[in-house]
């Protein structure tokens, strides 16, 4: 059995990896102290730093994702 994927789908998946990823290292991963009424507690900047890491490893994710499919495709035809 030969399952073949359309190559539109891990452009898909990459582009939403980079997406979100992004959102989650810029919204979640830095503070914003115009919205906070008080300073940071050592948990709540180790959980910053947590959205910062895994917002860039996921944009890393999707971006690997992308240019390795493209490379794939070059490389077939």
């Amino acid at each position: 059995m030969n399952v073949v994927i359309p190559p539109l789908f891990f452009y898909v998946v990459g582009a939403l990896l980079v997406i979100g990823g992004a959102v989650r290292a810029v919204v979640l991963g830095r503070r914003n102290s115009s919205r906070e009424l008080r300073e940071d507690t050592p948990a709540q900047a180790k959980a910053r730093r947590r959205h910062l890491t895994f917002g860039l490893i996921w944009i890393a994710m999707g971006l690997f994702l992308i240019f390795s499919t493209a490379n794939v495709l070059r490389l077939r035809h």
